[in-house]
């Protein structure tokens, strides 16, 4: 551990870079505590004052930036990847988008100190064709704010961050254990999850040329949790939309029981299709997932066909 801690230290401004930079394209980093720690470093004099904070606002201009353009040019897709782990993605994108588009612009300010939103914000810009100037503005703004509150801070209340901000090595030591501790989390929760997956239900899983051969006994459902939010949006020809957030209400539609139902989804790993598998193998039903989903099914070439309109969500964007 001590020379890497030794070679952290010497990267003082890489590392604050690196953990704003991450924060803002959605990786669960802590970008807060650095920059108290950075305040409290520039305040003893390992950090320079001007530097730290160039370097943070740098990071998150870039990065806020990177997202917006993802969103401007990919849609609503980036948004579906960002709310991968909400429990339900399209109802997260749709009060998202929503509730930034009552708030209007304004919101971009604030928008670094809410939970949820801060990771979306910039997304939104771009996928909700906001002016990138107007953007820009907004978000500069929202940066200065969010940085200067936490690095003030520390730089301010830097006396009680002395024991960990005198010096690079105290600065590099409370990143290293931020990172051990954030990697140790994280290789908890996947074990966990790989022992609650052990002990769910099996679902099976269909290539689209097997789909295609048992096409007069299955029945396809579409059950992406994102993805009809674009007017050029396509489907498998000849499946039918069934809404996963429904699953459970009285108005998901009536599935039959004398057809093998296949599902598909664009998720890692058929994350959704899955879910829902589960929860209608438990209900009697004959279900299996499309293995590689809609990416899978149009690399085999086979038939596609447009969403209707009535199915596409529309959701707000920015005129002007």
């Amino acid at each position: 551990m001590a020379p890497l801690v030794a070679a952290i230290a010497q990267h003082g401004y890489s590392i604050l870079f690196a953990f704003v930079f991450l924060e803002v394209i959605g990786f669960p980093l802590p970008a807060a505590p650095i920059l108290l720690v950075a305040g409290g470093a520039s305040a003893h004099g390992p950090l320079a004052p001007g530097a730290s904070i160039l370097t943070a606002i740098s990071a998150m201009l870039l990065g806020d930036a990177l997202m917006y353009i993802f969103g401007r040019y990919t849609g609503w897709w980036v948004l579906g990847v960002l709310c991968r782990l909400s429990i339900s993605p399209e109802s997260c994108i749709l009060r998202s988008a929503d509730a930034f588009y009552k708030r209007g612009r304004s919101v971009l300010v604030f928008a670094k100190f809410v939970p949820g939103i801060n990771a979306l914000a910039a997304p939104l810009s771009g996928s909700m064709k906001m002016p990138f100037r107007k953007f820009a503005l907004f978000d500069l703004a929202g940066a200065m704010l969010y940085i200067l509150t936490y690095w003030g801070a520390g730089y301010l209340f830097s006396d009680f961050l002395g024991a960990i901000t005198r010096g690079y090595s105290q600065f590099s030591s409370f990143v290293a254990w931020t990172v051990a501790i954030f990697v140790a989390c994280w290789i908890v929760y996947r074990s966990l999850m790989a022992v609650r997956e052990r002990k769910q239900i099996k679902v099976a899983k269909v290539s689209p040329r097997d789909v295609v051969k048992r096409s007069a006994s299955v029945a396809i459902y579409d059950v992406r949790s994102h993805g009809y939010y674009e007017a050029n949006a396509k489907r498998i020809e000849g499946s039918t939309r069934f809404e996963p957030s429904a699953l459970n209400q009285p108005s998901a539609p009536a599935l039959p029981r004398d057809k093998e139902i296949v599902l598909y989804c664009t998720c890692i790993r058929e994350a959704t299709s899955i879910k829902v598998a589960r929860v209608l193998a438990e209900r009697g039903y004959n279900v299996s997932v499309l293995t590689g989903g809609l990416r899978a099914w149009k690399k085999a070439g086979l038939p596609t066909e447009p969403v209707p309109q009535d199915e596409v969500v529309q959701l707000p964007t920015f005129s002007g």
